[in-house]
């Protein structure tokens, strides 16, 4: 079939099909309603409080831990924790932390100015009806984990300032078989250390808590990250939890949405990371502990500079999805660029036109074969009116057409199929980096994370590509598919009218330098032209 297709119509399909992947990808696939994703009912949140994470077998597990199974636990009747009031409170220059009287982190407000609400309420990173909350202890014994939720933990201070000052703050609950006691060190750098002890061995699980739900929305990934034993990323997203999957010796385990985390990590010993489930099928992250567990805690934005302060390896939480491979390398630039010119804005433009350059070997070779092939046009006309009723012979006369001209039909495909990964790559990046929020850029534009308000770049955008096809040499044989790549700028720009503002500019300033690569191409053409008549 494809041997059947001209040049234009193979470059329409790859158009069209990379298109209808960007749209599935990000807009299409089922997704829970936004309120949904921010809120977990009541009835949920009581039927987890007491279940333990599942414990499964596995070739990389060994023998498995005697937990009790998520889908037993979610059977077994739901007993009432008590009411949680905040017993220890802890302020520093990063964040406000509330301990509940079930030793959980309660609440906890991140001080990053650009993230206040109008009314200049603070980010809060764990919602009230939190299915699990940090720092929250599930015992594999039934009835001990129930005695837990029932059994309130007491705090040796009331409330910690401190700004640069290491602090602790110790909690502690004690039960009928066992006395827990929680030891929290709060740290300068925002990041806190967690103790437990036990004074027998009892088997649990501690939870980093379920995934913020600041800045769920549908276009960006929620849920939890892990960062293996070999340095590999493994994401679960909300919705596709099985409920057994189980890492051992994990370095990181992050609950994350689109700018925010709440995570655990050790880099010296890992971590035996079990992943349970609530009733929408939302991973819930809990960390395998002992009768003296340590573990390293950080609660805040995924902020590059923030992360790599703490650990370089800290920045694997800000995950991009499938091209993070390619989307990590163009942050770092793009930072570099700002670190530079002070404007994440005119950092966008000066990257837009530098991937520009670096692709322009290739984007030469293509608008090249489109003038040559514009030129053979009628050539290729001649052959598939003459062969229409012999597809083999015609494909192989315009084989041997395009080979005596020096001209590839699938030249002009290439460097647009090229362009996809840099696009997505980019998308990701302009989409989940903190850093751009509420970054300005000129004028109207005053955050680059968020869509363009008077839709001037949209516009700006479809414009320029309207003006690109224009100049570009074609050779349509079908009126209907002239249509449709005529109305291609149109439908871009209302798919890009909700798009950040950064991701519409990156596609805008890479219109238009195609525009001008397109002009000089064609007057390389104009003087070969000339120059045939001439001789």
């Amino acid at each position: 079939m494809l041997d059947n297709m001209t040049q234009q119509q193979r470059l329409l399909l790859a158009i069209v099909l990379s298109f209808l992947f960007f749209v599935v990808y990000d807009f299409m696939l089922p997704k829970p309603p936004l309120s949904d994703l921010n809120a977990t009912t009541a009835q949920t949140a009581a039927t987890n409080t007491t279940q333990a994470p599942a414990a499964q077998k596995s070739a990389a597990a060994a023998p498995a831990p005697a937990a009790a199974s998520a889908s037993s636990a979610a059977k077994a009747p739901v007993t009432k924790a008590i009411e949680a009031d905040t017993i220890a409170e802890v302020h520093t220059n990063d964040y406000h932390m509330y301990i509940d009287s079930l030793g959980r982190i309660a609440k906890y407000e991140v001080l990053i100015e650009k993230f206040k609400e109008a009314d200049g309420k603070l980010p809060n990173l764990v919602s009230p009806d939190a299915p699990v909350k940090p720092l929250e202890i599930r015992f594999s014994d039934p009835k001990l984990n129930e005695e837990a939720f029932k059994t309130p933990y007491t705090a040796d201070q009331s409330k910690i300032v401190t700004q640069n000052e290491t602090k602790i703050l110790t909690l502690t609950q004690k039960l009928s078989a066992v006395t827990v006691t929680k030891k929290i060190t709060i740290k300068p750098d925002g990041t806190y250390d967690l103790q437990i002890l036990l004074d027998k061995p009892v088997e649990y699980y501690v939870s980093p808590g379920f995934r913020p739900a600041l800045k769920a929305d549908m276009y960006t990934f929620k849920g939890v990250l892990i960062r293996k034993a070999d340095g590999t990323i493994e994401t679960i997203e909300d919705g596709d939890a099985k409920g057994n999957e189980v890492f051992l010796k994990a370095n990181i385990v992050a609950a994350v949405d689109r700018y925010f985390t709440t995570a655990f990590f050790n880099f010296d010993t890992g971590l035996d990371v079990y992943i349970s489930k609530d009733a929408k099928n939302d991973p819930l992250p809990f960390v395998k502990g002992s009768s003296d567990f340590t573990v390293h805690g950080y609660a805040g934005a995924k902020a590059y500079d923030k992360l790599k302060s703490i650990d370089p390896r800290l920045t694997d939480i800000i995950e991009y999805g499938f091209f993070t491979f390619l989307s990590k390398p163009l942050f770092l630039l793009l930072k570099s660029i700002y670190n530079f010119v002070g404007n994440w804005g005119w950092a966008i433009v000066i990257i837009t036109i530098l991937l520009r350059l670096v692709l322009f070997p290739l984007t030469y070779k293509g608008m090249v074969s489109m003038n040559r092939l514009k030129e053979l046009s009628p050539k290729i006309k001649e052959i598939q009116q003459k062969y229409k009723g012999d597809p083999a012979k015609m494909n192989a006369k315009m084989m041997e057409l395009y080979k005596k001209h020096n001209a590839n039909p699938m030249g002009g495909c290439l460097p647009m199929l090229l362009q996809i990964p840099v696009f997505f790559a980019i998308y990701r990046v302009l989409l989940n980096a903190v850093e751009l929020k509420h970054a300005p850029w000129i004028g109207w534009i005053h955050d680059l994370s968020a869509m363009d308000p008077y839709f001037i770049l949209p516009i700006l955008m479809a414009a320029t590509m309207f003006w690109q096809q224009h100049i570009t040499p074609t050779n349509y044989t079908d009126p209907m598919q002239e249509k449709i790549m005529k109305f291609l700028p149109l439908i871009f720009m209302f798919f890009f009218v909700t798009f950040p503002a950064g991701l519409t500019l990156y596609w805008f300033v890479n219109n238009l330098f195609g525009v001008a690569q397109q002009y000089y191409v064609n007057s390389l053409f104009a003087k070969e032209k000339a120059a045939k008549k001439e001789g």
